[in-house]
């Protein structure tokens, strides 16, 4: 009986905490790649790159958690459906942001351009917004917290969007070495869409708020 009970309680004590642990570790593998893309010593971008790492296997392990409280419980603090939304657009921000760190070191990359490091702060702001607004989640008193986050997150994608394709124009026309526009250009791409994942991120936010605010 206590078995059945519990299947049918909203489980509260279990999702929201997953949650913020997934929106806290977004923003420390997006400060890491910050710090990692800030930095010309080689030696301490690897030391970086392997705590990236080591964010991004906790961020998969988090998920993995949110889906199994999913199969297991029928009673959820909102929308089963935005949950499995949600917690897939924060790991698929920490897959695009292992995946520019990934690429920077299979490329050897030595310098490290302006507009990644924009892009990456831009990130860095983007990722403490998803952060402050999924801990809004568990009470929804604060709703105005979580629209705000949203819209500076859109904000947000729109200027790495600029920077990106000017970034790319830049490239082709005064880069000479093909090579090294070959790898410029890649780990552009992946971190600007790490953005675009940010941006996920925030539509799956403003869906759970007009569902439940």
């Amino acid at each position: 009986m206590n078995n059945i009970f519990k299947f049918f309680t909203p489980q509260d004590k279990k999702f929201h905490p997953l949650f913020e642990q997934a929106g806290s570790n977004a923003l420390k593998i997006a400060e890491s790649l910050l710090e990692m893309v800030s930095t010309a010593d080689a030696e301490s971008r690897k030391t970086i790159f392997k705590e990236i790492e080591r964010l991004e296997h906790v961020g998969d392990d988090i998920t993995h958690s949110i889906f199994l409280e999913l199969s297991r419980n029928f009673i959820t603090p909102f929308d089963r459906e935005d949950i499995h939304q949600l917690a897939t657009a924060v790991d698929d921000v920490a897959d695009y942001i292992y995946g520019t760190a990934n690429r920077m070191q299979m490329y050897n990359m030595n310098a490290i351009s302006e507009p990644i490091v924009k892009i990456a702060e831009l990130l860095v702001e983007m990722c403490t917004d998803i952060d402050k607004a999924i801990k809004e989640l568990r009470s929804f008193k604060n709703i105005r917290v979580i629209a705000d986050a949203c819209i500076r997150i859109n904000s947000g994608e729109n200027q790495a969007d600029y920077v990106f394709t000017l970034a790319v124009a830049r490239l082709f026309e005064y880069e000479t070495n093909a090579i090294e526009l070959i790898k410029q250009k890649e780990v552009l791409q992946t971190i600007e869409k790490a953005t675009d994942k940010c941006e996920d991120v925030a539509n799956v936010l403003e869906t759970i708020l007009v569902k439940n605010a």
